[in-house]
């Protein structure tokens, strides 16, 4: 009598559909995965708190080992304006052609370094801090974010000084001031929104971050911060098309509508036609667009 020995059938793998039924029918999700917007939008708010003391943090630990310590948030502004006064101002005459030119330059250079540092702080968020970014889960947005917030702080600190100096030149204190205020919410979006650009490009090449100062030098010096645009406008012999260039310039219309707001010789003929939309728009177009931009890479933050 011969033994008949059966060979089980052989097992079939389970697809890769079988497998996404089956962790959908438990919660089960890929990890780290990009959330939709929606939900983004909603982790990022329900991390509001960290990121405004992310920011503190930072701010406060920014000049922890110099003996001046925060002095430093006034002091580097200001030396950059005297340096700029003696090199513009005297050497090359601006002056001449500018009224209150000190307040006109200490605000062109307040507001220009609050642009300027949190894009360069925004090129390194995410690769200069791959430690928290590995060891948390979390918005990504938040670190460019709070970059950018950290330099909105460091600015209204330095206001006192700036308001103080524009007092010191006889500029009186007017209802006018409180322009400041939209202002600086535009800018801090458009801010914002440039800054998450810079932070995705800068995750995948950090050698944007070695480039960065010398683009942001170039835009420093056609963005009107030593010298008045309305003026050089007013020139027959420059084309239109520069002239269209210059006044719509986002870093440029920021700092105009500040000295509007705080200077009472920057009158509103010397503001670009359209000046609060050009704000609105480069606001909606960075913050909107840079917030997505950089959302749609964040499930490749901090790997590889």
């Amino acid at each position: 009598m011969s033994q008949v020995l059966h060979t089980p059938p052989p097992t079939r793998a389970p697809a890769d559909g079988d497998l996404a039924a089956l962790a959908a029918r438990h919660g089960l999700s890929v990890s780290g995965a990009r959330p939709s917007l929606p939900q983004y939008v909603r982790q990022l708010w329900a991390r509001r708190h960290f990121i405004g003391a992310f920011a503190t943090a930072k701010l406060t630990a920014q000049y922890s080992q110099a003996k001046l310590g925060q002095v430093w948030q006034v002091m580097t502004p200001l030396l950059n304006a005297a340096v700029y006064y003696f090199i513009f101002g005297v050497l090359l005459g601006t002056k001449q052609n500018v009224a209150d030119y000190v307040p006109f330059l200490v605000t062109g250079i307040f507001v220009w370094t609050f642009t300027q540092s949190s894009i360069m702080a925004g090129t390194r968020a995410i690769s200069g801090n791959l430690g928290l970014v590995r060891a948390l889960h979390f918005p990504r947005a938040a670190l460019p974010i709070s970059f950018a917030l950290q330099q909105l702080q460091q600015l209204l600190f330095s206001m006192c000084a700036l308001a103080a100096i524009l007092l010191c030149f006889g500029v009186p204190v007017a209802a006018s001031w409180l322009l400041a205020v939209p202002a600086l919410v535009l800018q801090f979006t458009f801010n914002a929104g440039v800054s998450m650009i810079v932070a995705r490009l800068g995750a995948k090449t950090p050698d944007i971050a070695q480039l960065m100062p010398f683009v942001l030098r170039t835009w420093m010096y056609v963005s009107g911060v030593m010298w008045s645009i309305d003026t050089i406008a007013k020139h027959d012999d420059l084309p239109r098309i520069v002239t269209v260039l210059l006044q719509i310039n986002p870093a440029a219309v920021y700092i105009d509508l500040m000295r509007f707001a705080l200077i009472d010789s920057f009158q509103a003929h010397q503001l670009p036609p359209h000046v609060w939309a050009a704000a609105v728009g480069w606001a909606l177009f960075a913050g909107v667009g840079g917030f997505i931009y950089f959302w749609k890479a964040e499930e490749t933050y901090g790997r590889g």
